[in-house]
């Protein structure tokens, strides 16, 4: 069992963590940006307390269970890939926390994903957590679910953020918005 040290994880302060995009993306899932464990691990919402895996588990979405302290292996990464799901974030560079984000950055966020979208053409785009949407897309009322716009031609998503730290949701909830989203891009 991994456990870092707080000097251990504080070295991946600012690192960045690949996209797991594949050649066939239908749904993409944008976090906001890598904790910490992410960057360590180089596996998207792999925090012990992120419920986005068991949450996708729930919804039968994925049949296995990533280790937190070691991360994903590759084949479940392929498994991802080839079921049409990709991983990206707003602002690819590790804190502690997201709250450490600057506005111009996620804004800078709302582009980089936009490129990545029009190369890749996913059905649907799910935005995971609702505040840094508002900021980066510029959107105050918005609100979790479909938007009333699209990006770069996908279908435009907001769904709760895995967290831990957002004590609203619980694996169930996020279970049954993964789920939904998964349904409209086809990848279920």
């Amino acid at each position: 069992m991994a456990r870092w040290s707080r000097d251990e994880l504080e070295s991946f302060r600012g690192e960045p963590v690949d996209d797991l995009i594949g050649p066939e993306v239908r749904l993409l899932f944008v976090g906001i940006n890598p904790g910490l464990w992410t960057a360590a691990t180089k596996t998207h919402f792999c925090h012990p307390s992120n419920r986005f895996y068991p949450a996708l588990k729930r919804a039968r979405i994925i049949d296995w269970v990533v280790d937190p302290d070691t991360g994903m292996v590759d084949e479940q990464r392929d498994d991802l890939k080839e079921r049409g799901i990709g991983i990206t974030n707003l602002v690819n560079r590790a804190t502690v926390r997201a709250s450490e984000l600057g506005r111009d950055e996620l804004e800078e966020g709302k582009k980089r994903v936009a490129e990545i979208v029009s190369v890749h053409e996913p059905k649907v785009v799910a935005v995971a957590g609702v505040t840094a949407y508002r900021t980066a897309f510029g959107d105050r009322s918005a609100d979790l679910g479909e938007q009333g716009e699209s990006l770069a031609g996908s279908e435009l998503w907001v769904v709760p953020n895995p967290s831990g730290l957002n004590a609203r949701e619980t694996v169930a909830s996020l279970a049954d918005w993964y789920r939904t989203v998964a349904e409209r891009a086809g990848v279920v």
